[in-house]
């Protein structure tokens, strides 16, 4: 709770950790009963609950399951991930997103392999020196995997603390977030530190929502919640605005040869990067345009059509697409104009090639024959 001293907020420590303190018995009691069915709860072993958690950053459980089983079928270990090839890699990435994350998850298995004999650290201090790992997926980790009473503090539970406590202060503050860990440790039951972590994400998911009206009538921690009993839930928590992204107009190019549909591939550094794509020119080009721009890559245009515009929102930039399905007379075979830029069959590109989901858009006219 909050109060005033100068411009500074006040917080009484004791009063915020017994009001958390009183949530544990009721909250676990909730989650025994509506805890979501989740394949990586059913073997919540080290290795599942970081692939799990890694692929949940900023991506809906639901989107995530598939993608979940059908990587543990084709890298069901540690080892397994740290010898699979990038290409492969990638494609079992393919429409998540981020690919920097799955990068990342193979660096850190890779030193999993190489410093600690592909055993995951159970220490978080150790953890949080792994690529891609932060305080809250050390912490997951940590407390699911390994039963060890650290908190993981994500969105879900910095929103229901907030409203929990009537806290004002901006959730996306890295100061609140390592105080609401350090106070949210000093509360957790020693006996179930994964199963109270994971009711409170389960609670925020379900019950305590990020948009549209919370869910407080069937909320277990109503009766204690400040911004419940103060009636105000739609304004907390509190978050600043980010800055607005940088919009970035493209034309995307879906060219057939033979059957065969032209790539490109993205730098080996920064967005995307070493990804294969479709051409584009870096602004919005019209029907003409487009055509001169199909033969500057050595092809002679035998048809061209206006495909749907799109747009594809990354954390900072966003891509708005137009876009044009090209066919090209099939002979000669041209010269592709640099090593950047390959044909590929439907079957390969289904099969081995990752296609970012920038394009997803395009997805039936990529796998056109």
């Amino acid at each position: 709770m909050t109060g005033e001293s100068g411009n500074k907020a006040v917080y009484d420590m004791g009063a915020e950790n017994s009001r958390l303190a009183s949530c544990v018995s009721p909250l676990l009691s909730w989650y025994g009963k509506n805890k979501r069915s989740l394949p990586w709860r059913e073997d919540p072993s080290a290795y599942h609950v970081w692939l799990s958690e890694i692929m949940l950053q900023q991506t809906r459980v639901e989107a995530v399951l598939d993608y979940y089983r059908r990587f543990l079928e084709k890298l069901p270990s540690v080892e397994a991930l740290a010898g699979c090839d990038e290409q492969t890699l990638l494609k079992l990435w393919e429409g998540l997103g981020y690919y920097s994350r799955v990068r990342n998850l193979q660096k850190a298995a890779r030193i999993i392999m190489e410093q600690y004999e592909g055993n995951i650290p159970s220490d978080p201090e150790i953890l949080l020196t792994l690529p891609g790992i932060g305080s809250y997926t050390a912490g997951a980790i940590a407390s699911i995997a390994f039963g060890l009473p650290y908190a993981a503090v994500d969105g879900n539970v910095l929103r229901v603390s907030a409203r929990l406590l009537a806290d004002e202060e901006d959730i996306g503050n890295e100061a609140l977030k390592k105080r609401r860990k350090a106070e949210l440790e000093t509360i957790l039951p020693k006996d179930c530190p994964g199963s109270f972590n994971q009711a409170l994400m389960d609670l925020g998911a379900m019950i305590c929502i990020p948009n549209g009206a919370p869910k407080c009538g069937e909320c277990p921690l109503a009766s204690g919640c400040l911004a419940y009993l103060q009636e105000r839930t739609a304004e907390l928590p509190v978050k600043a605005k980010k800055a607005p992204r940088r919009v970035q107009e493209r034309t995307v190019f879906v060219i057939r040869h033979c059957g065969k549909l032209l790539l490109k591939r993205r730098p080996p550094r920064g967005l995307l990067a070493g990804m294969y794509e479709l051409p584009c020119a870096e602004k919005k080009l019209d029907r003409s345009e487009a055509l001169s721009f199909v033969r500057e890559l050595g092809f002679e245009p035998l048809f061209i059509e206006e495909l749907p515009d799109s747009r594809h929102i990354f954390s900072h930039l966003e891509w708005r697409m137009c876009a044009y399905l090209v066919r090209t007379d099939e002979l000669p075979e041209p010269e592709l104009k640099t090593e950047e830029y390959r044909l590929e069959s439907s079957v390969e590109i289904a099969g081995d090639i990752p296609i970012p989901s920038a394009f997803s858009a395009y997805k039936t006219w990529i796998h056109d024959t």
